[in-house]
C-alpha cells in the first residue's frame, strides 16, 4: 500500500522534469489488491526506476543550470533584486516575474513568503526614468480600482530592460487580442570567410558579446522572426538550415519554420519564424542583384526577401559590397544598383523602389565600408580599440561619412556602435587584428573596420526600437565576427471592423490642402501626383499642378485645388490611423517619377488640419520636398492602446517638473509615451499647422538641404516612445550615441517630419529655433540626444510631428517667459546633462567636432542653449557666465547627449556650399531684431519672418548667455582643430567645459 501511494507522487515529480512523459509510464498495470511477492517486486522495480530517473534529471539540471535543453518553450520565473524607496529609505525587495502564470510577485526576501502579487491585468504601465537608467516606475491597479505608482531601482540598466521585456512578454502571452501588436525580430549578419562554422553558435542568437547586448534574463524570450544573412558561406542550403534550426531549438525548444531561403553564389539569406506565425505570413517574395565584375558576377551583390505579416510589410536585404578601402564610390554605386534593380514587395507599387515599399525595411550584410586612415595609423587604431575609444575611430568610418553626405542609405537609421571593429581578425582568436596581407601586387592593408552592419528604414510614425546591436566574441572561424541586432516592431492585423453596421454610414475621407512640391529639376514639364496605399481600392491620380520658379535649379509645383479627396476602404480609426499614403510626383510628358515620399495618417485631431512635410527621393537621392496640410475624417471610435504603449519613458522628476515648461507639456504628460505620437501631437500639429500655413504663403521657397537637416534634428526624440535602449545614458552608449546620431542625421531619417518645415525656416535665419521649438529644445539637440538610439528609432519614426515642445511653444509662449526658462534648461534631459554630471565630453568630441562647430554657426543661440544647459551640471553654478563654448579637451567621458544631429545638419548646409553668414553671437536678442540672414538667399521664406505671428520670447538666461559669449568663435584661431575630417558624430554644441 505504501508503494501504491508513493508511485503517483513520484510520477508527478517526474512530470516536472519531463514535460512529455513516456506513454509507457502512464499505463502502469493496475495491481490487484493481493500482496503477492510478484506484485510487490513489480512495484518496487517501478519505484526504483522512477527514483533513479528523477535523480539523473535533478543532477543534470544542477550541473547544466538553466541551459539544459528542455528549458525553453516555457519561460521560467525570474527574480530581480531591486531597491524600493519608501519615505526616502531604500530597502531591498525581490520582484519575481512569472510569465507563464501571468503574475508579478513582490517578496521581502528571496526565499521568504510572497508579500503581494499582481496579475497581468493589474499591471497598467511601466514608466522608465530618463535620468536614472536603472529606475522604473510600475503603475498598478489596486483593489479599489485606483492606481498606485511603485518606484524601483535595479542593479543596472540591462536588468531593467530584461524586466521590461519579460513583463511585456507576459502581457503579450495573456493578451485577449487574437493578433499581436508587436513582434521581435533577430537580425544577424556574418561573413563566414569560406570556413565552416564552429559547432556552437548560440551566443549569436542570444545577442551575447560586445556592444549593446541583451540581459541574461531575456535569454528565455524567443524572437518571433530570425533573419540570418551570410556572405562567403561555404555550406549548402540544407546543411546551413540544419545548423540554424538546431541552434535555435537548443536555446528555445521551438522548432522554427523556414519562411524563405535564397542564395546568390555565396551570399545567402534565411528567414525563420515561430510555428504560430506561419499562417500570419503571406506574399513571400525573393530576388537577387549581382554587382560583381561588370555587374554580371554574383561574388558581390545582394539577396532579398519580403513578406506580409498580417497587415504589415517587411523587407530584408543581405548585401556583400565591393571590398577595398579605396573603393567607397564603387560601394555607393553597388548600393544604388541594388536599390534600383532588387524587385521585392507589391508589384503594384511600380513607381517606388524598395525603400518605400515596406513598412519596415532592414538592410544587413558585409557592406565593406572601412575606417579611412593611412596604413601608418594601424597600430594607433589598434591602441584606440583596446581603450574602447570607438567614437574617435567612427569619426573616420566611411559609411557614416557617406550617409552624412547623403550619398547612401538616405533616411536609414543605425543603432549606435559600441563594439569593436568586426574585421579583420586573425582566425582562431579575437585578440589580434591581422591588418596586412601579402599579395602578388605587394602588401595590402585591411585596417580594422566595421564592415558588418545592420540598418533599417521604417515608415513615419510606426513603432520600431533597436533592443541590441553588437558582435559575438566566441565565434572565431572567420576573419569577421558575427553581428546581431534585435528589434521590437509594431505590426497591424488584417483588419475586420468590430463596429459592424453601427457606423458604416459615416464614410472616411482623406483630403490634402494647400500642397506644393519643391523639386530639384530644371524641367518645365507639367507634374501630377499619384497616391498609392493599401487603404485605397486603387491608386489615384491628381490634376496637373501649376509650376513656379523656385530657388536656382528648383521648381515649385503648387497643387491648389487639384488634389482629389481619397476614400479609404475602411474608415474605422483603429485601422485608418495605422495606414500610410505613398505619393509619387510624376511628369505628364513621360509619366516618369521625379520623387517619392510617404505620409502617415496617424493624426490625433481628426477633421482638423494637420501639417505634412515629407522628403521626396528618387533612386536613393533626395529630389525635393512635399508639404501642405492633411485632413482626415474617420468613423466614430478610437484606437485602442497598443501593447508597445505599455512601456513608456518618463521625463524625470526634477527635469520632469521643469519639462512641463520646457517642452510645454501638460502636467499630466510628464512622461512622454510612445503615444506621444498620438497624444500631444494634435497640439503640436495645430501650432505647426499655423506656422505651415503662414510659411506656405510667406514663401514657397524650396527647402534647402540645410534646412531640411535642421528640420530633421528638431523632432528630436525628446521622449523616447520606445522603451528600450535608455540604459546607457551615462555609460558607454553615451559616446556612441553621438556617432549614431550623426549618421542618422545625415540621412534624413527624420525627414518625415511633416511639420518641421516651418521650424526649419526659423532656425535657418539664425533667429532662433526657439521660435518653433522652445529654447530648451534647441534644434541642436541630437535626435537621439539622450536616449539611446533605440529610442531614437521610434522617435525618428515619430518624425511625424514636431516634438511636443514645439507643439505648444507658440500656444503657450508664456511658459517661456524670462526667468522660467533658465532653470528648466539646466535640467532638460535633452541635453544629456543628466547622463554625464560634471563630466566632460571626450577629447575627440571636442576636437573633431570643433571643425563641425565652426560650420554650425547658423544656430548660435542653439549652441548657447546647449552649452549653458550643460554647464550647470558640470559647473554646479548656474549663475556663472559660461566660458566660451568650446574648450580644450579634458577627460575622456562620452556624455550621452551630443547635439550631433542638428549640427550635422548645419554642417550639411554649409557643405552644400551655400553662404553661411550667421548672426554673430553678439546679437543679444535675435528673436526680436531682424537679423541679417546670411541665408536669405537660400530661403526667401525667412524674409517674411518679421511679419510672422509673435514668436515665444527668449528667456533672460539665454539672452545673458548670448551677451556673455559675444564673440564670433567661428574664427579658426579659436578652434584648435579646424578638423580636416568631419566626424559624423556631431557631439558638438554640448561640449562645454567650464
Amino acid at each position: 500500500s505504501e508503494a501504491s501511494r508513493t508511485l503517483p507522487s513520484l510520477e508527478s515529480i517526474q512530470k516536472v522534469f519531463e514535460q512529455q512523459l513516456h506513454p509507457g509510464i502512464h499505463q502502469r498495470p493496475q495491481m490487484l489488491g493481493e500482496a503477492s511477492p510478484v506484485n510487490i517486486v513489480l512495484k518496487l522495480n517501478q519505484l526504483i526506476s522512477l527514483l533513479s530517473s528523477i535523480e539523473e534529471k535533478v543532477k543534470t539540471l544542477l550541473i547544466e543550470g538553466p541551459d539544459s535543453t528542455h528549458r525553453r518553450s516555457l519561460i521560467p520565473p525570474v527574480t530581480f533584486e531591486v531597491k524600493a524607496d519608501s519615505l526616502g529609505i531604500f530597502s531591498k525587495i525581490q520582484l519575481k516575474v512569472d510569465v507563464e502564470m501571468g503574475k508579478l510577485i513582490i517578496k521581502r526576501s528571496k526565499d521568504g513568503p510572497e508579500d503581494k502579487f499582481y496579475t497581468h491585468k493589474k499591471i497598467l504601465q511601466l514608466i522608465k526614468s530618463q535620468k536614472l537608467p536603472n529606475k522604473l516606475v510600475i503603475v498598478l491597479e489596486t483593489e479599489k480600482e485606483k492606481t498606485q505608482r511603485k518606484e524601483y531601482l535595479f542593479s543596472d540598466s540591462k536588468k531593467r530592460e530584461g524586466f521590461c521585456q519579460l513583463l511585456q512578454q507576459m502581457k503579450n502571452k495573456h493578451s485577449e487580442q487574437p493578433e499581436p501588436d508587436m513582434i521581435t525580430i533577430f537580425i544577424g549578419t556574418w561573413n563566414m570567410g569560406a570556413a565552416p562554422p564552429p559547432k556552437k553558435i548560440t551566443s549569436w542568437f542570444l545577442s551575447k558579446g560586445q556592444g549593446k547586448t541583451r540581459d541574461d534574463t531575456a535569454d528565455y524570450i524567443p524572437h518571433d522572426i530570425y533573419v540570418i544573412g551570410t556572405q562567403e558561406d561555404p555550406q549548402g542550403e540544407k546543411e546551413w538550415l540544419e545548423t540554424l534550426r538546431q541552434s535555435l531549438q537548443e536555446i528555445t525548444s521551438i522548432s522554427f519554420r523556414v519562411i524563405a531561403i535564397h542564395t546568390l553564389w555565396n551570399i545567402r539569406i534565411v528567414v525563420l519564424a515561430k510555428p504560430e506565425h506561419e499562417n500570419r505570413i503571406s506574399h513571400i517574395c525573393t530576388d537577387n542583384v549581382k554587382t560583381g565584375i561588370a555587374n554580371r558576377l554574383g561574388n558581390k551583390g545582394a539577396v532579398g526577401v519580403s513578406f506580409m505579416f498580417n497587415g504589415t510589410s517587411f523587407g530584408f536585404v543581405n548585401s556583400h559590397l565591393t571590398s577595398g578601402s579605396e573603393k567607397k564610390h564603387r560601394r555607393n554605386q553597388n548600393y544604388t544598383n541594388i536599390l534600383r534593380f532588387l524587385t521585392l514587395g507589391d508589384k503594384k507599387l511600380s513607381p517606388f523602389n524598395i525603400t518605400h515599399r515596406f513598412t519596415h525595411l532592414f538592410w544587413l550584410g558585409d557592406l565593406n565600408y572601412r575606417v579611412e586612415q593611412p596604413p601608418t595609423e594601424a597600430e594607433n587604431i589598434i591602441q584606440k580599440i583596446r581603450q574602447q575609444q570607438y567614437p574617435e575611430l567612427l569619426a573616420f568610418d566611411q559609411l557614416l561619412i557617406e550617409r552624412k553626405d547623403h550619398k547612401v542609405f538616405l533616411q536609414f537609421e543605425e543603432e549606435e556602435i559600441t563594439f569593436a571593429p568586426t574585421y579583420r581578425f586573425e582566425r582562431g582568436t579575437r585578440e589580434k587584428y591581422a591588418y596586412t596581407k601579402q599579395k602578388a601586387t605587394g602588401m595590402k592593408y585591411n585596417l580594422p573596420s566595421w564592415c558588418d552592419r545592420v540598418l533599417w528604414k521604417s515608415y513615419p510614425m510606426v513603432h520600431v526600437v533597436c533592443q541590441s546591436y553588437g558582435c559575438t566574441t566566441d565565434i572565431m572561424t572567420s576573419d569577421h565576427s558575427p553581428v546581431f541586432a534585435t528589434f521590437e516592431v509594431g505590426v497591424t492585423s488584417q483588419f475586420v471592423s468590430k463596429n459592424d453596421s453601427k457606423f458604416t454610414d459615416s464614410q472616411g475621407e482623406i483630403e490634402f490642402l494647400h500642397c506644393y512640391a519643391t523639386l530639384k529639376t530644371k524641367s518645365q514639364t507639367k507634374f501630377y501626383i499619384e497616391f498609392h496605399s493599401s487603404c485605397l481600392e486603387s491608386f489615384v491620380k491628381s490634376q496637373e499642378g501649376e509650376n513656379e520658379d523656385g530657388n536656382e535649379g528648383e521648381l515649385v509645383v503648387k497643387f491648389v485645388d487639384a488634389l482629389p479627396k481619397l476614400t479609404p476602404i475602411i474608415s474605422d480609426p483603429e485601422y485608418l490611423l495605422d495606414q500610410h499614403i505613398l505619393i509619387s510626383i510624376k511628369s505628364s510628358d513621360s509619366d516618369e517619377s521625379y520623387g517619392e515620399g510617404c505620409i502617415a495618417l496617424r493624426i490625433e485631431a481628426t477633421e482638423a488640419l494637420a501639417p505634412i512635410h515629407t522628403v521626396l527621393t528618387h533612386h536613393g537621392e533626395k529630389t525635393g520636398i512635399f508639404q501642405g496640410e492633411i485632413k482626415l475624417q474617420t468613423s466614430q471610435g478610437k484606437q485602442r492602446e497598443k501593447l508597445y504603449d505599455f512601456v513608456k519613458i518618463e521625463r524625470d522628476e526634477i527635469a520632469g517638473q521643469k519639462t512641463k515648461n520646457i517642452s510645454n507639456l501638460e502636467p499630466n504628460k510628464d512622461w512622454d509615451q510612445t503615444n506621444r505620437k498620438s497624444k500631444s501631437t494634435h497640439l503640436m500639429a495645430r501650432e505647426a499647422a499655423a506656422i505651415a500655413r503662414y510659411w506656405g504663403s510667406a514663401s514657397s521657397s524650396p527647402d534647402t538641404p540645410g534646412k531640411e537637416e535642421i528640420l530633421r534634428s528638431t523632432p528630436t526624440d525628446i521622449s523616447n516612445p520606445n522603451y528600450v535602449g535608455m540604459a546607457p545614458f551615462s555609460q558607454q552608449s553615451s559616446s556612441t550615441c553621438q556617432l549614431k546620431q550623426t549618421p542618422l542625421s545625415d540621412q534624413p531619417p527624420s525627414l518625415w517630419n511633416y511639420e518641421q518645415q516651418p521650424k526649419e525656416t526659423t532656425s535657418l535665419t539664425g533667429q532662433s529655433s526657439s521660435s518653433s521649438t522652445s529654447p530648451s529644445l534647441s534644434p541642436l539637440s541630437p535626435k537621439p540626444s539622450l536616449q539611446p538610439t533605440a529610442s531614437r528609432s521610434i522617435c525618428s519614426r515619430s518624425q511625424e510631428y514636431l516634438p511636443p515642445d514645439l507643439g505648444k511653444s507658440t500656444a503657450e509662449p508664456v511658459l517661456q517667459e524670462e526667468g522660467q526658462q533658465r532653470p528648466e534648461m539646466f535640467e532638460n534631459p535633452l541635453y544629456g546633462s543628466m547622463g554625464s554630471k560634471g563630466k566632460v565630453a571626450p577629447k575627440k568630441e571636442q576636437e573633431y567636432p570643433k571643425s563641425l562647430r565652426k560650420e554650425q554657426l547658423p544656430l548660435p543661440e542653439q549652441i548657447c542653449h546647449r552649452t549653458k544647459s550643460q554647464e550647470p551640471e558640470s559647473n554646479k553654478s548656474p549663475g556663472k557666465q559660461p566660458s566660451p563654448p568650446f574648450l580644450v579637451p579634458t577627460q575622456r567621458f562620452r556624455s550621452y547627449t551630443c547635439s550631433s544631429q542638428a549640427e550635422e545638419k548645419n554642417t550639411g548646409e554649409k557643405s552644400q556650399g551655400k553662404p553661411k553668414v550667421t548672426t554673430p553671437l553678439e546679437n543679444p536678442a535675435p528673436l526680436k531684431k531682424p537679423v541679417k540672414p546670411t541665408r536669405a538667399e537660400v530661403s526667401p521664406s525667412t524674409q517674411g519672418q518679421q511679419n510672422k505671428p509673435p514668436l515665444p520670447s527668449k528667456s533672460k538666461a539665454v539672452l545673458d548667455m548670448q551677451n556673455s559669449k559675444a564673440r564670433d568663435y567661428r574664427d579658426s584661431s579659436e578652434l584648435p582643430h579646424s578638423g580636416k575630417h568631419r566626424t559624423e558624430e556631431g557631439p558638438v554644441g554640448r561640449t562645454t567645459t567650464p
